[in-house]
């Protein structure tokens, strides 16, 4: 089943590829490169490509768009602390890989969605998706199966990283689901990913 993508009215890193595309070929890239399932913690926060988890799917996917999503994460910690319960004291190191301070993140900057997977238009590439009690994250693909359900790359170890994954009956149910609109958010909450 076909349907159209929606386009972002922003293109934050001037490339000339629309934000929910950018985020969503990012994410096919880590899904390319096919990382070695490992959360463990780096000095600087972010695993070599060849390593990481969920979570590293999307702060790879805003990377490609331009975005630094821990920078981003790190500063609404500290200036909305009580918003992060579970935060004893910030870990620059590891908290923007943590599924359940992105769904914080998000429920306050990003567009919420539907979570019904049969509302198909609904589901655009470039969406967030978050499963379960926040174990699991991934972003939505471009590909569709014949019933319009996108597929959804994301990291949980396994064979195929870009898959039918919201049908599967081993998969979670869907938590949250959140479109990054840069146009709706402050600029000050914004920050590039700078080499």
């Amino acid at each position: 089943m076909y349907l159209p993508s929606l386009k972002s009215g922003v293109d934050y890193n001037g490339n000339g590829v629309d934000d929910y595309t950018d985020i969503m070929l990012g994410a096919r890239q880590d899904a390319i490169n096919h990382p070695t399932y490992d959360g463990s913690w780096w000095a600087t926060g972010y695993p070599p490509e060849n390593i990481g988890v969920c979570s590293d799917v999307i702060w790879r996917a805003f990377k490609h768009a331009g975005y630094c999503l821990k920078d981003m994460v790190d500063a609404d910690i500290l200036a909305r602390r009580e918003a992060y319960p579970l935060i004893e004291r910030p870990e620059h190191q590891i908290d923007f890989r943590r599924v359940r301070n992105l769904r914080i993140f998000f429920e306050k900057y990003a567009v919420k969605l539907t979570m019904d997977i049969h509302a198909v238009d609904e589901w655009q590439p470039g969406d967030i998706v978050i499963f379960g009690n926040d174990r699991h994250i991934g972003i939505v693909s471009d590909v569709r199966d014949m019933n319009g359900i996108p597929y959804i790359i994301h990291n949980g170890g396994q064979d195929d990283r870009e898959e039918n994954y919201l049908v599967q009956k081993d998969s979670q149910k869907v938590t949250g689901h959140y479109r990054w609109d840069a146009s709706l958010i402050p600029g000050d909450v914004l920050k590039a990913w700078v080499e």
